[in-house]
């Protein structure tokens, strides 16, 4: 009898186990699932070699291409006008890939050659981040134009390596011909004569055809289009009416047939817009439209065309780019915040769900990065203090140089040590260099000079600011700070009571606002406890209604 009632107990502990286990599995399948939905796909689109002003949305005065899919995008999303990237098809790749400047992943020009810097397949990409660490791993892929490694055969997996489950398209830079070029699909070499722009779309639709549809997806979609040859697309993608696509008429018109390229990049992004929402994707998919670098020289719409394309000009770095999709709140809005390229790395990363993607980058490897998140969701308008961007090259060249701005000034910082500095706001082709006559520089030109320039210096360790001063900021230079060196807090103390009030700011080497607070008028000192933040060289920012002035403070622990 004893034993039979021990049987049926242990028989009834069995039962409700089974049952324990299949409502924690149940559960489990239903957090897995809300994952899964909380996860949004991504798609980043880049278009090659384009500035804004060739794009209606952007530019109501300039020449612009017919491209009503992508103005349907920036209706439904944001478009951002102040968007800097590199001079160059390679830098601007890598920092998207790894969310690190130039002059840490090493690759600072076009890769030509074995010579060239490439990227290193140890770096941590967002591919890599999305496939393998993300709460739930991401279907990964890129296709069309690569650009940074070189086409050898022991080089061929290197996008694969770098965690993109699907690599196909060109590994080199500018394709010889539209309708026939050598592709690279997952390390196999192969030769395609469809036109390019064509080619990418339906290599990314295959892609998605065959992809895993339980794990949400990342596709990083790179056209060739509309960087030259400017050879005619099919007339089923844009008006060729005028067009004859002859190489003498190419070359007496190069903006018609720049624009014809624009066009059919527009429709083919059309189809895959189509294809989304045929397979009722576009709900959960976030898209991100952005150019790699400004337009080349012989399209450029601004006077001085050597400003243009691979150098550090303005009109060099500054880019497209428009965010449409689920994350986005209140659409149809433009955002003036300032927004570097690598910030990418880490907004694609929130995007997919991964807020906390800083615990799985390597130990002492630095990503700069910043999330523009927030923007997106319209929780902020402000993102950074300044925008970096560079290019050198092996061997070097004139134009090699590092250049930083903040909302209205831009600096210039050549490597054979000459220094260029602008108004933007007042002076959008940068005609009017205020280094040539300091004397003539306001005390306004003269704080964003000193604060620029610092800024550049903490982040690349390098000085070399130019000796300008003025009268007018003796109130801002009667202070004291201190100590300096540091542990546990920042002493501010002016000399006599201040007549306005004044904005403190403590930044970090990315720009990034780590304190804040205001010295009031009728006050002298204010405290600045830095006892949360970790060691290493900061930025005390001070600024009045027409002053800055800068200080390098360092953190010690």
């Amino acid at each position: 009898m004893k034993t039979k009632l021990l049987s049926i107990f242990f028989c009834s502990i069995n039962i409700e186990k089974t049952k324990i286990i299949k409502l924690v599995s149940f559960i489990l399948l239903l957090f897995i699932a809300q994952l899964v939905n909380a996860q949004q796909n991504t798609i980043l689109i880049i278009a090659d070699d384009v500035s804004p002003d060739y794009f209606g949305c952007f530019s109501p005065t300039t020449d612009t291409a017919n491209t009503p899919n992508i103005r349907a995008l920036a209706a439904r999303g944001i478009k951002f006008t102040k968007v800097w990237s590199a001079p160059v098809c390679s830098p601007a790749r890598a920092g998207i890939l790894t969310g690190r400047y130039p002059f840490r992943t090493g690759v600072g020009g076009v890769i030509t050659g074995a010579t060239s810097p490439q990227i290193d397949t140890a770096e941590m990409s967002i591919a890599k981040l999305l496939k393998y660490y993300a709460p739930i791993t991401y279907n990964t892929a890129c296709v069309g134009k690569w650009h940074l490694t070189i086409n050898t055969p022991p080089k061929r997996l290197n996008p694969n390596k770098l965690g993109f489950d699907l690599y196909s398209g060109n590994f080199n830079g500018a394709i010889p011909n539209y309708y026939n070029y050598q592709r690279v699909k997952n390390g196999i070499l192969d030769t395609i004569t469809t036109y390019a722009t064509t080619q990418t779309v339906d290599d990314a639709i295959d892609w998605m055809d065959t992809m895993n549809t339980s794990k949400p997806f990342f596709l990083w979609l790179a056209f060739n289009a509309p960087h030259d040859p400017f050879h005619l697309p099919p007339a089923s993608l844009c008006n060729t009416t005028s067009l004859s696509g002859t190489t003498a008429d190419i070359t007496a018109y190069p903006e018609k047939y720049f624009k014809a390229a624009l066009e059919a990049m527009d429709t083919e992004i059309g189809r895959l817009f189509a294809y989304l929402t045929l397979n009722n994707l576009m709900d959960s998919t976030n898209i991100i439209f952005i150019g790699d670098n400004g337009n080349q020289g012989q399209v450029a719409q601004i006077a001085d065309p050597t400003k243009s394309k691979g150098t550090i000009y303005d009109y060099g770095v500054r880019v497209p780019m428009i965010i449409a999709g689920p994350s986005v709140v209140d659409t149809n809005r433009t955002s003036n915040d300032l927004i570097n390229t690598p910030d990418l790395f880490a907004t694609i990363a929130e995007l997919s769900g991964f807020p906390n993607w800083k615990n799985s980058i390597p130990f002492g490897v630095m990503v700069d990065s910043k999330t523009f998140l927030p923007i997106i969701k319209n929780q902020t308008t402000s993102n950074r203090s300044w925008i970096f961007a560079e290019t050198f090259n092996t061997p070097v060249t004139a134009d090699d140089g590092k250049t930083i701005r903040n909302e209205d000034y831009h600096l210039l910082r050549f490597d054979n040590g000459n220094e260029e500095f602008y108004n933007q706001t007042l002076d959008i082709e940068e005609n009017n260099n205020l280094l040539l006559n300091t004397a003539a520089m306001t005390a306004t030109d003269i704080s964003n000079y000193h604060f620029l320039c610092d800024s550049i210096s903490v982040l690349t360790g390098v000085s070399g600011c130019q000796s300008v001063s003025v009268e007018e900021n003796i109130l801002l230079k009667e202070m004291s700070i201190y100590p300096n060196p540091t542990s546990n807090v920042i002493t501010i103390q002016l000399n006599k009571l201040s007549s306005q009030n004044l904005n403190v700011e403590l930044l970090d080497v990315l720009g990034s606002k780590k304190m804040q607070a205001t010295i009031g008028h009728g006050e002298t000192t204010i405290h600045l406890i830095t006892t949360e933040l970790s060691a290493g060289i900061y930025l005390l920012k001070i600024s009045s209604n027409k002053e800055i002035i800068t200080k390098r403070i360092l953190i010690e622990r």
